[in-house]
């Protein structure tokens, strides 16, 4: 059974990707989250080169009016759509294999060889675990279960 959380953002990605389509752009996720005493619903969006303020703009506009027209959303919520940014989370199956061999970040809910945050090459994916590469050339595989965070690595 669905949470609340989770039935908004599958009915808000019903929605989002016929608009998406039209453009050509691509869904990485949508989120319904509570910050600061304010909800807030994400659609974060991507597409090759980049997604620039316009494209997140036309999609924010149309996204706005079949939700005015769906109203499933009983409470008052701040709309966002925006591109995923740097730090990219990994969540579907389909950014693992995008993202394979670039540099991944990853942070686990229970220290492993007394660690939580490791960093490396992502080299392997299977659906149930995921595997990097360090720069010393070691191989660390996690079981899914075991990332609380797996997101693109980016340089300061």
């Amino acid at each position: 059974m669905l949470t609340r959380r989770e039935d908004i953002e599958k009915r808000t990605e019903e929605l989002v990707l016929p608009i998406l389509a039209a453009h050509e752009f691509e869904l990485v996720d949508v989120e319904f989250v509570k910050e600061g005493g304010n909800l807030y619903l994400r659609a974060y969006i991507d597409k090759p080169g980049g997604i620039a303020v316009d494209d997140c703009e036309t999609v924010s506009r149309a996204l706005s009016d079949l939700l005015d027209r769906e109203d499933y959303i009983a409470d008052s919520y701040i709309l966002e759509v925006s591109s995923p940014g740097l730090g990219r989370p990994l969540k579907k199956e389909k950014d693992f294999v995008r993202s394979m061999g670039e540099e991944v970040e990853v942070r686990l809910y229970r220290p492993k060889d007394h660690r939580k945050e490791f960093q490396g090459v992502l080299s392997g994916y299977d659906g149930m675990s995921v595997t990097i590469e360090t720069e010393e050339g070691e191989r660390i595989s996690f079981e899914k279960g075991e990332i609380a965070l797996i997101r693109l690595a980016f340089d300061y």
